[in-house]
């Protein structure tokens, strides 16, 4: 038998129990991308159909997005460095192939979950401020955010996939 979808194998070691369905989410994704990509070309992973991004810009966003949102949940603003990323998500990089990509994903997916081992679940209704609009949020709105906006876009990473070809 297959193993059961990330949420169905219990709780992920030292998270919050609030917090679980976040760490769920990023590990099923972490392991549809890791399928996605394994043997992927490069010239695949950069190629778009028509207006559609490509499966390389939903994996590069997925990954600063994921950054993004968890530094605000942190409290803290956006550093420099995160709005280079943030300008530069926008154009492929046909140096990074899947390797790179499926490598940088996990990494994103490690910082997250220990981000959420340290985050104490009194916080969660703790008012944070997104943006250089100061938009509000709650850590738990920003954490659960990133994670179905992860989902979104791996989810569209997956679909483009079928469309650019076997």
């Amino acid at each position: 038998m297959a193993n059961p979808e990330v949420w169905l194998r219990g709780p992920v070691e030292g998270v919050p129990p609030h917090l679980q369905p976040v760490a769920h989410s990023l590990l099923q994704c972490r392991e549809e991308l890791e399928r996605l990509l394994e043997g992927m070309p490069a010239a695949r992973i950069w190629q778009s159909n028509g207006h559609a991004a490509s499966i390389g810009f939903h994996v590069r966003h997925a990954i600063a997005s994921l950054d993004r949102l968890f530094t605000y949940a942190r409290g803290a603003m956006l550093s420099e460095a995160q709005r280079q990323v943030l300008a530069q998500e926008l154009h492929p990089d046909l140096d990074l192939g899947a390797d790179d990509l499926r490598v940088a994903f996990e990494a994103a997916v490690t910082r997250a979950l220990d981000q959420l081992r340290h985050t104490a679940e009194a916080t969660l209704l703790d008012q944070r401020l997104v943006g250089r609009a100061q938009l509000p949020s709650t850590v738990i709105g920003l954490l659960f955010h990133a994670a179905e906006h992860t989902q979104r876009h791996v989810g569209q990473a997956v679909t483009t996939a079928r469309f650019v070809g076997a």
